[in-house]
């Protein structure tokens, strides 16, 4: 005979809620991850007026600002403009040697697919002199932000590309250099700068929204081809190749390459210098810096294999770039390097 169990019996529902009490837990606290910061946070920095009367616009003036200043970056704390480039970088021959005759060779092949000509022909509000003062206002932003030069290149070539695609109303080019700084950023820089930071430039004239589709529209309408060769690239290029065949030592070379990159933002705000390849440029960039600086040996302009006509031109419309901008030059350059250079240069 069965004996009965003596507890009482259990209801369904009892036990469903038994096994509730038991999935009950106290709710674990999840360990944060650390934040990644940068080391050197950004700091405010002194504006130091430049004259605006040539090629380059006054380097502190918003675009989207009045004659008055009052809406400008400096007027409201925005720290529009750094102190002295950036120290000399070092030299990695082995890396040159492994592997720089085929990146120059594949990127000069892409180089006039990459190219914007005339990108202001299809612009009925934009003109070379807002373009001038929206550029002359972003490359003191991108020495604030601490962002290499490579980024302002790509920044130009993202500018002018999409330009020659789309016709862009007066009101929204500042949004639009901006976008392109970002896009740029994303491509190389290990720490691009937050959509608030940029927004807080443009002193609160544009929202985080506006800057993301036109973000998206950009990326669009270039096709998201955005690898494009840039004056920063040849400039390294011939850098190395000179020092690799004993034509010029590895401190000259690098004091020429800085001066060199000094002209090289200047003719990047000039609209006159987007008919020339970024190879070109960085040649004639190189041979001027040579002259100024005296070198010995100075850049032999075959090195690109660009017609003697072109390099001429160029050299010409360069060394007057930089008679009339003497002044906003020596604000780019390290301080060694304008006690060297003749800020004169002759090219007889």
């Amino acid at each position: 005979m069965v004996t009965p169990c003596s507890t009482s019996p259990v209801s369904p529902a009892a036990r469903a809620g038994r096994r509730d009490d038991q999935n009950l837990r106290a709710p674990v606290k999840k360990s944060r991850r650390p934040r990644l910061r940068r080391k050197q946070p950004l700091q405010p920095l002194n504006p130091c007026p430049l004259p605006g009367d040539s090629g380059v616009c006054d380097l502190f003036e918003s675009p989207s600002s009045g004659s008055d200043g009052a809406d400008s970056p400096a007027a409201r704390g925005c720290s529009p403009l750094p102190g002295p480039a950036q120290q000399l970088v070092q030299l990695d021959l082995q890396t040159f040697r492994d592997y720089g005759q085929s990146c120059y060779a594949f990127r000069k092949a892409r180089e006039r697919h990459y190219h914007p000509r005339e990108s202001l022909a299809r612009q009925p509000q934009v003109t070379a002199e807002s373009r001038c003062k929206l550029l002359s206002w972003l490359i003191p932003v991108h020495r604030q932000f601490g962002l290499s030069f490579e980024s302002l290149c790509l920044t130009v070539n993202t500018l002018d590309r999409f330009l020659i695609t789309t016709p862009v109303a007066a009101d929204c080019f500042q949004l639009l250099g901006v976008t392109s700084l970002l896009i740029a950023c994303k491509q190389v820089e290990v720490h691009p700068p937050l959509v608030k930071q940029l927004l807080a430039l443009c002193c609160g004239a544009f929202s985080r929204q506006q800057l993301c589709n036109l973000e998206c529209i950009v990326l669009h309408k270039l096709h998201f081809s955005l690898g494009a060769p840039t004056i920063s690239f040849f400039l390294e290029h011939f850098t190395h190749a000179r020092v690799e065949a004993g034509q010029a030592e590895v401190s000259e070379a690098l004091e020429a390459q800085a001066l060199a990159r000094g002209v090289a933002e200047l003719s990047l705000a000039d609209y006159a210098f987007t008919s020339y390849t970024p190879s070109l440029l960085a040649v004639c960039c190189l041979a001027l810096a040579d002259r100024m600086l005296q070198l010995p040996r100075p850049m032999d302009l075959r090195l690109g294999g660009h017609p003697e006509a072109a390099l001429q031109d160029c050299l010409g419309k360069l060394q007057l770039l930089v008679a009339i901008n003497r002044t906003s030059l020596t604000h780019m350059l390290p301080l060694q390097i304008c006690e060297k250079c003749s800020l004169s240069p002759s090219l007889k």
